[in-house]
Order: structure tokens, then C-alpha cells, then sequence
């Protein structure tokens, strides 16, 4: 029997041993605390342990499974709350109330609940790893489609079950492969650190649209692409995601905790089954999936728990939906790296991190992606990744690192966050490499001049900040009058275009029609401007008209569904500015 040689922290250590495989899941001690194979030598086996650890001793059991560290896929996932390790805290609580003790074993998904079941398959059909062969109802408004596993090549459907009541693991069709018979439930597992296979990989050429004003228009992501938001404490790195899970048109949110405090979970977790779905008034739990794993609990868990919430994720994309990850905070993951590599006497990269960070971080973010599926459909991941870090210093090398394998970085900006700017993304510091691949996108589904109207809003922020350095240094009064109006105009850009009002009803989400109707109007305003300064209106008329200030209203004042309105005031906008430019011509 194996026993425990030696045990630091959550690292157990079992000598003289071959029975284990690296990567194994096996149980530890007479509690049967569940741990990974990290390391295989001939003299030792290392496993980390992803439960408590106190109260172990030397000499205690260790069991092997003879299977790598997996996840259960099986309807029941979709508005559940997991641990770590995809452990359902609810049933967890049920049985050991709310102090969970470690070694407690529950199943994930709740395998004596019925549900609807019909088969897509018939007998005689051949079956391809990837093709689905029945679907039920999972949530009101999700489908589960029970797909044959990759593992599986192929075979001939030999036995189909009656459409149906059944539970998750009843046998539903029988399949004959090469002479081995299989038997297919609603339920397979699948290893965390294996990326479920795919087809093909598509470009990421669909934006994901979010109703968020910086995002959607000046640094935008892609539906399977990859965006981080860094961000030091209290400048709306949570909030800012909470807004994105709530309004953006994926299909599924997958929320992943990580490391994070456990009053603040406890307020995602409040917060998220009160919330209803704006775009189908159901509960929003109703297609999310949230992975707890906060700061006190066993710190190998957090480790883990990247990789079960992007397990569950491609299990859905394989399905054709859309995915969108919300992983709060990988920089919390990273510490849990480096803890345990300082268990395990490795040797220490920069700020102590191991040497491997970057080849982890570039793991879980290339596991995004917009994909046809092995079923044939298609289906994309999209992961955004908080990081939080330590002063705001973005130089430290989770965010350095994050950056290298990211194309789209919001930086968020405590001074903005102070002056309640939300979302705080910095514009000068954020960038977007999804630009170019979603202007066609763009251009053929909102407006044929959308790129055209986002580049000058950009080039009006970017010159601003370069006549900012002269005006802290000299004051305003130095610039000559067409300067002064750019200044004026990015600030409506500023206040009235990237500033948005979580709880005001037409500023929470905003359609990419009005988004661009108010680009229009900004950059409209500016060349009515500057065409009166050039035929001789003062400055101080041209701020009379009390245009700049209406436009910063203007995402108030017009709803979302009345985008006539933007016409009235371009006329009105026009007869003013002519009024103008006829009384200096007179003078």
C-alpha cells in the first residue's frame, strides 16, 4: 500500500512507488481528500492536494483512480455554483452545512433529477466523435445536446432508448465499435488540462457586442477572442465584468472566482440570481455557470479552478453556443502558482513567480477561440481576464505576461475610477488588435462609414492628451482658438460618449446604432465648428449655442429605440451654425 511520505502545506509526498501516472487524480488519507500527480521521479511521487490539509499525517493512505483529473459534463450544469474542483456548493452545504468539511464526496450534477430527453439517433446510424445524439431541455433557456466524446472515434448505433424521462446516468443508445460495445448516457467526463479537439479554427471577425460604448467602439474584442482588464484596487475590474456577463449577446456566461474575497463572491453570488436577463426576462442564472473559489479556500483549488470553468466552457461551445469566460482574477491564480512552487523547492523567476508562468497563462488563453465544432456547428470561447495588479503597476509580470498573450487590453485608471468614470478604461493606455478584423463586420451591419467615424473620435482623444502636456504647463489661454475646440470637443467625448450609467435605462446598454448616430453627431459638431472659427465666429459664440453640452446630455435625452431624434438635432445643429457663420460674414 502507498502511504504519505511527507507533507508541506498542500504538497504530499509518497517514496518508492510506480503506481502512480503524472497528471493522475488520486485520494489522499483516510479522509480520501482529493489530489493531482504533479511529479514522478523514481525515488518520489508529487501530488498537490486540492482540499485541506490540516489533520494529515505521515503513513496515511494514498489511492490511485487510474484516471487524470476530470470534469463531469452532464445537464445540471448551467445554473449551479461549483468549487474548484467542480463540486456543487450548494449540495455541499446541504451535507455538511456551512463549514464544508474536506473529504466530503458529492456528486456534481444531481443524478436523480428527470429530464425530457429526445434522441436525434436512430438504429443503424453511424455516430462521429463530436455529433449529437439527444437533447433536453437544461435550463428555460438552454438545450443540452448529449454529444458522442471525442474519445470515441466513430461507431454504429445498435440500441436507442424511447424519447423520454431520464436521469443523467441511464443508458439512452448503445453503439457498436469495432466489435466493443458502448453504451452512451446524458453524462461524460473530460480532463481539465486537455482542450476538448475541434474542426477547424475560424477567424474571430464577429465583435462581441456588449453595449458598452468604449468597448464596443474604441478598443473592441471578438466573439472567441481574448481580453484582459487590469486594474489596481477599486477601480471596477469586477463591476466592470458583472456589466459585461449581464449585457453581453453570448450565449452562455461561465463567472470564475478565483481568489478573490469571499464577501465579494458572496455579493456576485446575491447579485447574479436577483439579476434578470434583459434580453429574454428570465433570471440571468438561467444560462451562467459560476465557479466560487475564493481567497480562504485551499489554495490548489484556485489553481484548478482556470481550468474546470474553461472545460465547461468548450463542452458548450461544442454544442454551438457562444461562451463568455469571466475569470476574476488570474493574477489571484498566479499567486497560487507561486505558492505552490515554493512548496515544491523550485526555483523562482521574477517576484518569485515560476519560471512557467507565461507557458500557463499562454495555455488557458489560447483555449479561446471561434471554432466549427466536431459536430459541425459553429461555436467560440471568449475569455476576458481580470488582473489585479499589486499598486497599480502594470510592469509586474502577470500583466506583462497577460499582455504578450492577449489582443485586446483594458487598462483601467484609478484616477478616472476616483473621478466616478466608469467604465474607468483608460484610452490612452488600452488598445484593441481586433480593430482591423471586425471593420467589415462592422461596416456592412451598422454603417458603411462606422470605421471612418471611430478613427477620428480616436485621433480627437489622442491629440487632446498631446495638447494636455502643454495646457498643465502653460493654461488654456495659450492655444489658439481651433485647439481650444478640440479640447472642448473630446471632452463631449469624454463626458457624453465613454462615460456610461449603469443604472440609468438607455445608458446601461446601448445599441451600436446609437453608438454610432452619437459618433456622428460629436464629430458633426467639431467641423461645424471649426468651418465657423475659420470664417470669423469668436470662440465664445460657438460655445453659446450650448451644443458641447447638449451632446453630453444627448445619451439621455434620446431613448434607445427613438434613433429619429439624432436627425432633429442635426438640423437644428446646422440652422444654428448657419445662423452664426451669416452674422459674422455681416459684420
Amino acid at each position: 500500500m502507498n502511504t504519505i511520505f511527507s507533507i508541506n502545506g498542500p504538497v504530499v509526498k509518497v517514496r518508492d512507488t510506480k503506481d502512480f501516472q503524472m497528471l493522475e487524480m488520486v485520494y489522499v488519507g483516510k479522509r480520501r481528500l482529493i489530489g493531482e500527480v504533479i511529479g514522478v521521479t523514481s525515488e518520489c511521487t508529487t501530488i498537490q492536494v486540492y482540499e485541506g490539509t490540516s489533520g494529515l499525517t505521515v503513513g496515511e493512505p494514498v489511492e490511485t483512480t487510474g484516471s487524470p483529473m476530470s470534469a463531469t459534463l452532464a445537464p445540471g450544469i448551467i445554473s449551479n455554483i461549483f468549487d474548484g474542483i467542480e463540486r456543487p456548493l450548494r449540495a455541499l452545504g446541504q451535507k455538511t452545512g456551512a463549514f464544508i468539511e474536506d473529504g466530503t464526496e458529492v456528486d456534481a450534477v444531481d443524478t436523480q433529477k428527470l429530464y425530457d430527453v429526445t434522441m436525434k439517433i436512430k438504429v443503424g446510424d453511424t455516430l462521429r466523435a463530436g455529433q449529437i445524439y439527444a437533447t433536453c431541455p437544461e435550463t428555460e433557456l438552454i438545450e443540452h445536446r448529449c454529444m458522442l466524446s471525442p474519445f470515441i472515434k466513430e461507431g454504429v448505433v445498435t440500441y436507442v432508448a424511447e424519447n423520454g424521462k431520464y436521469k443523467v446516468n441511464d443508458v439512452v443508445a448503445k453503439l457498436d465499435c469495432d466489435g466493443d460495445e458502448v453504451s452512451l448516457t446524458l453524462c461524460q467526463k473530460w480532463p481539465i488540462r486537455t482542450p476538448r479537439p475541434i474542426a477547424k479554427r475560424l477567424s474571430a471577425n464577429k465583435p462581441l457586442i456588449t453595449g458598452q460604448r468604449i468597448i464596443d467602439t474604441v478598443v473592441p474584442v471578438a466573439k472567441g477572442g481574448t481580453a484582459a482588464i487590469p486594474g489596481g484596487f477599486g477601480t471596477g475590474k469586477t463591476m466592470t465584468q458583472h456589466q459585461l456577463a449581464k449585457w453581453c449577446d453570448a450565449d452562455i456566461i461561465v463567472y470564475i472566482g478565483c481568489g478573490e474575497r469571499g464577501n465579494e463572491m458572496t455579493q456576485v453570488l446575491e447579485e447574479f440570481s436577483e439579476l434578470i436577463d434583459p434580453k429574454t426576462q428570465r433570471p440571468l442564472t438561467d444560462r451562467t455557470v459560476l465557479i466560487a473559489n475564493t481567497s480562504n479556500m485551499p489554495v490548489a483549488a484556485r489553481e484548478a479552478s482556470i481550468y474546470t470553468g474553461i472545460t465547461l466552457a468548450e463542452y458548450y461551445r461544442d454544442m454551438g453556443y457562444h461562451i463568455a469566460i469571466m475569470a476574476d482574477s488570474t493574477s489571484r491564480w498566479a499567486e497560487a502558482l507561486r505558492e505552490i512552487s515554493g512548496r515544491l523547492e523550485e526555483m523562482p523567476a521574477e517576484e518569485g513567480f515560476p519560471a512557467y508562468l507565461p507557458s500557463r497563462l499562454s495555455e488557458f488563453y489560447e483555449r479561446a477561440g471561434y471554432v466549427n465544432t466536431l459536430g459541425g456547428s459553429e461555436g467560440s470561447v471568449t475569455i476576458i481576464g481580470a488582473v489585479s495588479p499589486q499598486g497599480s503597476d502594470f510592469s509586474e509580470p502577470v500583466t506583462q505576461n497577460t499582455k504578450r498573450f492577449v489582443r485586446c487590453f483594458w487598462a483601467l485608471d484609478k484616477s478616472l475610477a476616483y473621478a466616478r468614470h466608469y467604465p474607468a478604461i483608460n484610452w490612452t493606455m488600452s488598445y484593441s488588435e481586433y480593430s482591423d478584423d471586425l471593420s467589415q463586420y462592422y461596416n456592412e451591419n451598422v454603417a458603411p462609414d462606422f470605421m471612418k467615424l471611430r478613427q477620428g473620435i480616436s485621433n480627437i482623444l489622442h491629440e487632446e492628451t498631446n495638447l494636455m502636456e502643454i495646457v498643465k504647463l502653460m493654461g488654456s489661454d495659450v492655444l489658439p482658438d481651433d485647439q481650444k475646440i478640440l479640447i472642448e470637443t473630446a471632452r463631449v467625448v469624454r463626458v457624453g460618449f465613454l462615460q456610461q450609467n449603469a443604472y440609468h435605462k438607455d445608458d446601461t446598454y446601448v445599441p451600436l446604432n446609437k453608438q454610432y448616430l452619437m459618433m456622428k453627431a460629436i464629430l458633426s459638431l467639431f467641423k461645424k465648428s471649426k468651418n465657423a472659427l475659420s470664417k470669423g465666429v469668436p470662440m465664445s459664440s460657438i460655445i453659446e449655442t450650448g451644443w458641447f453640452e447638449k451632446l453630453i446630455k444627448v445619451k439621455y435625452d434620446i431613448p434607445n429605440d427613438k434613433p429619429s431624434m439624432f436627425e432633429d438635432y442635426e438640423a437644428d445643429m446646422t440652422a444654428d451654425f448657419e445662423k452664426l457663420v451669416s452674422l459674422a460674414e455681416k459684420a
